[in-house]
């Protein structure tokens, strides 16, 4: 059985000269996707709950879920909005990123109900590099930031379209331990009650 089932793989492939047409790689809903599955698989990794809805009308991309108790409430919740970035600049303390006036509104003050952060997913230029691949392991290129921004105002009459750069702290590392602390009460005490 297995002898005829690779026959057929090698006829299939010769029929299309090997890997078929070549994708177009590294456009941004290309590395906007990888950033996305980045903080899906760190969630994972970190016991979470990812819930990601079926329209992006509120400036969220993923909803995750602690599943137990944290702090005085049990199974919080925080809102990410998820931004890839392959061209980062700052400095030794903070990366200085563009993010689009509509966007930051979304993630800035704290009328909310449910505490709202910037995940930056910063990787290599070239989507080769994003991922490296043995038999013992998958590395995923390169890490991700968080900000929160519930202390900042909102910035009305703005053009929407038009960027604001905003500081995300480089000591802000996004690995499980500081995902797990994104869940404590002091983000949700920051909210508007």
């Amino acid at each position: 059985m297995t002898g005829t089932i690779d026959q057929g793989f090698q006829a299939n492939e010769n029929k299309t000269g090997g890997a078929g047409r070549p994708l177009t790689l590294g456009d941004s809903g290309h590395q906007g996707d990888f950033g996305e599955t980045f903080i899906r698989a760190l969630a994972a990794a970190a016991n979470l709950d990812a819930l990601r809805s079926d329209r992006d009308r509120v400036g969220v991309d993923w909803t995750l879920r602690y599943p137990a108790v944290n702090g005085r409430r049990g199974f919080p919740l925080i809102d990410a909005q998820v931004k890839s970035w392959s061209d980062p600049r700052g400095n030794d303390v903070a990366w200085r990123y563009p993010l689009e006036v509509k966007n930051f509104n979304w993630l800035a003050g704290r009328d909310y109900l449910v505490p709202r952060f910037l995940f930056l997913v910063v990787v290599p230029r070239a989507s080769a590099a994003w991922t490296d691949i043995t038999p013992d392991r998958l590395i995923l290129r390169h890490a991700a930031y968080w900000a929160c921004f519930h202390d900042a105002l909102p910035l009305p009459g703005r053009n929407r379209s038009s960027t604001y750069t905003v500081r995300v702290p480089r000591a802000n590392l996004l690995d499980i331990r500081a995902l797990h602390g994104l869940f404590g009460d002091e983000f949700r005490e920051m909210l508007a009650r």
